[in-house]
């Protein structure tokens, strides 16, 4: 029984502010704030607590128990105070404490109980603190640093719990049959445990014991680089037969289209001299395949288990026989039978052999279903001395259906029982793959597919495939993603990742572009993606003529006795197949206080190490977070552009308009302040929001609104009246304006909202 929390940061932004988490109900209000971390003392003064719209006094806090399916809503009013010299608290930073803390108390026992531990209270308390300590120490701005690491957790998943990664999950590594569970998608190269396609099946051939096991690798192609038991190539094991199976080809290894009768399970075929009265020695009858199923063949195991034999007193063995016969009677899909019973089979095996014998029949049925009897015919021995017992092992069915499994890559394996085989290794098989993708070129269009480890062309392969998006290619940024592939191709940037669990196609989208420190946005329903890269030109300028007055505001993000110092990266290591780490941290950063996070798909430490100082960077160094207004012109830049920015307020440069040209000078509309022995430079606004510059200039002497631009102009400035006048954006050095990346556009009306971050160029320190 679950319940809805909802923390509301900003009551006057209600819905932009608000976080949904759920938690377990059956807890009292107090236990809520209690598990948050707010002292009972601290409740009449703490957050606006609601269940169903209805205001809570904090005087039955103790007492009032959150109900299934409740929605609990906590507003934390502003009541003063800041943070500053007041000694107030930070009503946001509290609320986003309350938000962080209510998600570790549902994630936390979850988290817990899938680790390991023995005590899940301990557990419970261990993961609660990690993962609230996670949450409370980065600050990201243009491209979000990865998911806090919940190992226990699966990665995505909606609806029931999904079954536990085999990839990920070191608990559940292993061959199984997850039902219900996503076929996997895997891109780039990575180790799997692949799952079960089919029910696994054994036989017995002149005594010796198989089993069958056809494993499904993954949609699409793949290049096989290795099968293994464990860590042990399976071509060390000559009792093992492989067969890689592509799309749309058959396995010719072994038939697949086999189902066994759980109900038969090494019944003792009862001996004529030993039946009971009244009964009549049958053992069955048993359904041999399922309903909605037709066979063409039935398989039977019979087994001797202390041999067939009688032991003479002169310590040799003389044969014993055992005689047996299989019945079958068509049924239809309600179990009713539709025909008479008619005899299968009778078989008679003679051995002088005291150790356990088996032995597999297999029988050609006209296609339907079945079901099966069988019954001993001879007597038997029930000397001591004797072995003349004889058993039914197991029922098979071979379907004539042949099973679509769609465009999967199959694995095929057949085992002999040997010594050097378990059945624990039996179910450790995995493969080392990589996944075959068409590559784009603007050219020659798609390829053909090919191993590759590529970021582009798996995101590509997830916006177009039956799995993922399903679009087709004029709904994709191809272009911009061949000139992505172009700079991950040389930085050594890959994305090896394994889908095994159920999740939206965004968040798909969203894991493998962060591997390539870039995000996926959509515009004009065209999906594109954006990378946090140096960018030197501004595509937009913005000042005091075109940021309407009053809607200028810079919140700057001061650092706190939690703020990390240092990025502790988790990755899926390429070397050992097992989560690994690396801790990253700036150059003067003692890396006391990391945070961690976790990058799916990486699988380098070199790949880990430069996105863990990108997001150490990133936290230090983008704490100026600008919002103002301006109208359409707002609508030019995109979502990761940069943007330069001049206002008066924080000196970012000086603005104004060109009222006038003559040749070289420039004419400004406002008095200029120059710096002595500085260089100066001017910029000016193009008639399509553009940039253009920075140009030298030099201050004419004696005229305050007047420049000599010392580069050639590659824009003439327009000074007239009909529509607006070229802006200027004028500073020494670099402080001319202060560039800045788009992290949100938002239309306001006739007006455009634009919220960016201060750009530092040390953000791109590798």
């Amino acid at each position: 029984m679950t319940a809805s929390v909802i923390i509301i940061a900003n009551p006057f932004e209600p819905v932009a502010s608000r976080s949904v988490h759920a938690i377990v109900a059956g807890v009292t209000v107090g236990e809520l704030l209690l598990d948050c971390g707010i002292d009972p003392d601290r409740w009449a003064d703490g957050p606006e607590i609601r269940i169903n719209g209805n205001v809570v006094a904090a005087e039955i806090f103790a007492v009032r128990v959150i109900g299934e399916d409740e929605i609990i809503s906590i507003i934390r009013w502003p009541l003063g105070g800041g943070g500053g010299g007041g000694g107030g608290k930070n009503p946001l930073s509290t609320i986003l404490t309350i938000a962080v803390l209510v998600a570790s108390i549902y994630l936390g026992p979850v988290a817990a109980v899938a680790m390991g531990f023995a005590e899940a209270g301990t557990a419970a308390a261990m993961a609660t603190a990690a993962i609230a300590m996670v949450g409370s120490v980065l600050v990201n701005t243009v491209i979000p640093a990865p998911k806090p690491s919940m190992p226990s957790l699966n990665w995505g998943g909606s609806g029931s719990t999904p079954a536990p990664s085999p990839t990920y999950s070191l608990q559940a590594q292993g061959n199984q049959a997850r039902l219900g569970q996503p076929i996997p998608v895997i891109y780039g190269r990575h180790m799997i445990y692949p799952d079960l396609a089919a029910e696994p099946y054994q036989d017995y051939v002149n005594g010796e014991q198989f089993l069958y096991q056809l494993h499904v690798i993954g949609q699409g192609e793949y290049a096989i680089e290795q099968v293994r038991i464990e860590d042990t190539p399976i071509t060390s094991f000559e009792e093992v037969q492989t067969e890689i199976v592509p799309p749309g080809r058959s396995v010719t290894l072994f038939p697949t289209e086999v189902v066994s009768a759980p109900e038969v399970a090494g019944q003792e075929l009862v001996a004529p001299n030993l039946v009971q009265a009244g009964d009549d020695g049958y053992i069955g009858p048993f359904a041999a395949n399922p309903v909605d199923t037709m066979a063409n063949a039935l398989a039977v195991d019979i087994i001797f288990p202390r041999g067939l034999y009688y032991a003479n007193d002169s310590g040799t063995l003389t044969t014993r026989t055992a005689q047996w016969q299989i019945e079958t009677c068509p049924i239809d899909s309600d179990g009713i039978a539709i025909g008479g019973w008619s005899v299968l089979a009778s078989e008679t095996y003679s051995a002088a052999s005291n150790t356990a014998i088996r032995m597999s029949y297999r029988y050609p049925v006209a296609a339907g279903r079945y079901e099966v009897r069988s019954r001993r015919l001879d007597n038997k021995d029930t000397d001591a001395r004797a072995g003349h017992e004889v058993r039914w092992g197991a029922l098979r069915a071979i379907l004539t259906d042949r099973p679509d499994f769609g465009a999967v890559t199959l694995l095929a394996v057949k085992m002999r029982a040997t010594d050097n085989l378990s059945q624990r290794s039996s179910r450790l098989i995995n493969c080392i793959v990589t996944r075959k993708l068409p590559i784009w070129s603007a050219t020659t269009g798609w390829s053909q597919p090919q191993p590759t480890r590529s970021i582009a062309w798996a995101f590509a392969d997830a916006c177009k495939a039956d799995y993922g998006a399903k679009l087709a290619d004029s709904r994709i940024s191809l272009r911009t993603l061949a000139v992505l592939e172009a700079v991950w191709l040389s930085r050594g940037d890959t994305f090896d990742g394994v889908f095994d669990s159920n999740m939206s196609v965004w968040e798909a989208f969203t894991r493998i572009a962060r591997c390539g420190r870039a995000i996926p946005i959509q515009q004009g329903g065209i999906i594109r993606v954006i990378r946090d890269q140096p960018q030197t030109i501004p595509v937009a300028m913005f000042g005091p003529r075109n940021i309407v007055k009053g809607s200028f505001k810079i919140k700057y993000v001061m650092p706190g006795d939690d703020t990390a110092d240092a990025v502790t990266v988790e990755y899926f290591s390429s070397r050992t197949w097992k989560p690994d780490e690396v801790t990253a941290k700036l150059a003067d950063s003692s890396g006391d206080n990391p945070a961690k996070v976790n990058l799916f798909g990486c699988t380098a430490k070199e790949h880990a190490q430069r996105e863990g100082l990108y997001i150490a960077a990133n936290n230090r160094y983008r704490r100026r977070l600008i919002t103002f207004r301006t109208e359409l012109e707002g609508m030019i830049p995109t979502y990761g552009d940069l943007v330069a920015i001049t206002h008066d307020m924080p000196r970012w440069g000086q603005g104004g308009e060109v009222i006038g040209c003559q040749g070289d000078v420039l004419v400004l509309s406002e008095p200029l302040v120059c710096v002595d022995g500085a260089t100066h430079y001017l910029a000016l606004r193009r008639r399509d929001g553009g940039l253009a510059g920075p140009f030298r200039v030099q201050a004419v002497p004696g005229e305050a609104t007047l420049v000599r631009v010392l580069d050639p102009l590659t824009v003439t400035p327009y000074t007239g009246g009909s529509e607006e006048r070229t802006y200027f954006s004028f500073g020494p050095g670099q402080a001319w304006a202060q560039t800045a990346r788009i992290i949100a556009i938002r239309p306001r009306a006739e007006q455009v909202e634009i919220s960016a971050v201060a750009e530092d160029s040390r953000v791109h320190i590798n």
